[in-house]
């Protein structure tokens, strides 16, 4: 009687996705924001569980992506420069693949706004900075609320830069996180108008030492020194157009951040990336 095969452990890997752009959800259709459509899906073909968050911006029409609210997981409120805002965690699902898309919410800072720039002035929103903080720490609750850990933790858009910040300063001895290898991701969505002279203040959570937010203190802070901020805290830095401001290039190297130059968007290559790394 033949032997009977041994059983393997297959270990499955999670990714997160954390990207301020996803199509369709925002209508015109980018290059940047395709790739954080399609990527996700490819590495969920590759057998990986996948995450991915956006803000639901005000310009997302929830009837016609069927967006939803997940009562479970909403109703955390976050402490903003010293202001509660209850957190709203909604999801949408891509039928033809088979993913679903989590949306972090908020009455005044997304669910009314519907972007980046106020449309009414042609103005970026003077409380971006909040946006930010609130997107990037709304993504880890929710997912520390699901229990969920990553793998690898892909960032796209100015509004994920904070994202490797928590997770190397107030969530770095969290065991859904302190494993997690970062990918930073540099295309050329930009802002305008500098975030606040407080915002290294706002920043500050438990755990979190001043000498963490040194680089942004008492200064008004650009698009570029929050790009930064990210690469700072991340592990790999990927280049997602093929022209992309040369200086964050070169604060990347000088900082030996591991640099995957672009690829044309090849989500092959890109997924081989995130296997070396775990």
């Amino acid at each position: 009687m033949p032997a009977s095969p041994k059983k393997t452990n297959i270990v499955k890997k999670n990714i997160l996705f954390v990207s301020q752009e996803i199509f369709p959800y925002l209508a015109d259709s980018t290059p940047v924001r395709e790739f954080n459509r399609y990527l996700p899906e490819f590495c969920r073909a590759k057998g990986w569980e996948t995450r991915i968050f956006m803000p639901k911006f005000g310009d997302i029409n929830e009837r016609r992506n069927q967006v939803h609210e997940v009562i479970r997981l909403s109703g955390l409120n976050l402490i903003v420069n010293e202001t509660d805002r209850p957190l709203v965690v909604k999801v949408a699902s891509i039928m033809s693949a088979k993913i679903q898309i989590y949306f972090i919410d908020n009455e005044d800072f997304f669910h009314k706004r519907k972007g980046i720039v106020d449309p009414t002035t042609g103005v970026d929103y003077a409380d971006n900075d909040e946006r930010c903080i609130f997107f990037s720490r709304g993504v880890i609750e929710t997912l520390r609320k699901v229990c969920w850990g990553p793998d690898i933790i892909y960032c796209s858009g100015w509004m994920s830069a904070l994202v490797p910040f928590y997770v190397r300063t107030a969530f770095k001895n969290d065991p859904f996180f302190n494993h997690a290898k970062i990918v930073f991701a540099l295309d050329n969505q930009s802002f305008n108008k500098p975030f606040s002279t407080k915002f290294a203040n706002k920043l500050m959570m438990p755990s979190i030492l001043q000498s963490d937010v040194r680089s942004l203190a008492g200064l008004p802070v650009q698009w570029e020194d929050l790009m930064r901020f990210g690469i700072e805290y991340s592990d790999v830095v990927m280049l997602n157009e093929e022209k992309v401001n040369q200086r964050l290039i070169n604060y990347a190297e000088n900082n030996k951040k591991q640099l995957v130059t672009f690829n044309g968007l090849d989500k092959e290559k890109y997924f081989e990336i995130f296997d070396k790394l775990v």
